[in-house]
């Protein structure tokens, strides 16, 4: 089982300092033994990397245990944060692992959700990035291309891959998985997450023409619950006025 674990306490340098770690037991129900070493350690000073490594996600490709990881960098008092996704490799479960020379793999998405399909991999770009709410796909389980875009995606999903650890050149793809949606009341002081099931066909054993269809259109009234604030009514006012000024 991988996991993001703190090797600083949040807050204390300007970002999670998350190396990847890792824990083993002969059963899924427990008890499960900390291997007590990083795994995939932090990037080194100024690497897209440095920091957070979050959501490792395992797969198995060619004998190896492929490990497909997110991370941000980038955030300042003028820039929000970058998030991009990287892949680390090993021929054993516990490593060394090794990140591929091309890290950065992909340049937008929040969160991991991959799954083999066909002979190579697929991902979801959830939300983040130029190219978020895409599908993604590598044939050689690296160099992703944009496969297609899509609405309604899960946050943070956690598909059912019955093919993930099974070393498959025939990935079936998903049809359903968990995720989560955060803010439910949209009181952020009261934060909590909602797990959710969703439903998808994004498989080869299926054709589900009601799940294929497009353009997800808002309510009437959803429309106006992103009108401007008063702040940026108080903007439109001065350049109003500004224009008339020199109209004048």
């Amino acid at each position: 089982m991988y996991y993001q674990a703190f090797s600083v306490a949040p807050g204390k340098n300007g970002g999670d300092n998350c190396p990847v770690a890792v824990s083993y037991a002969d059963s899924p129900d427990g008890p499960w033994k900390p291997y007590n070493k990083e795994v995939i350690p932090n990037g080194p000073e100024g690497a897209w990397d440095q920091f957070s490594i979050h959501d490792p996600y395992p797969l198995v490709h060619d004998g190896k245990i492929y490990i497909y990881y997110k991370s941000d960098f980038g955030k300042s008092e003028t820039t929000k944060l970058v998030r991009m996704h990287g892949l680390a490799i090993a021929d054993n479960p516990l490593g060394p692992f090794e990140k591929h020379p091309l890290n950065p793999i992909m340049n937008s998405g929040h969160e991991t959700t991959l799954f083999p399909f066909k002979e190579g991999v697929a991902a979801f770009a959830i939300r983040d990035g130029n190219e978020s709410n895409t599908i993604q796909y590598a044939k050689d389980w690296v160099n992703f291309e944009i496969a297609s875009t899509t609405e309604l995606m899960p946050d943070a999903a956690g598909p059912f891959v019955p093919d993930a650890f099974t070393n498959t050149k025939d990935g079936r793809g998903i049809t359903w998985g968990i995720s989560h949606y955060t803010v439910p009341h949209g009181d952020w002081k009261r934060n909590h997450s909602v797990l959710l099931r969703f439903d998808c066909d994004l498989s080869l054993d299926i054709h589900d023409e009601k799940m294929k269809g497009h353009h997800v259109m808002p309510k009437y009234e959803d429309l106006f619950k992103h009108g401007l604030s008063s702040k940026q009514k108080e903007r439109i006012a001065k350049e109003t006025e500004n224009i008339n000024k020199t109209k004048k």
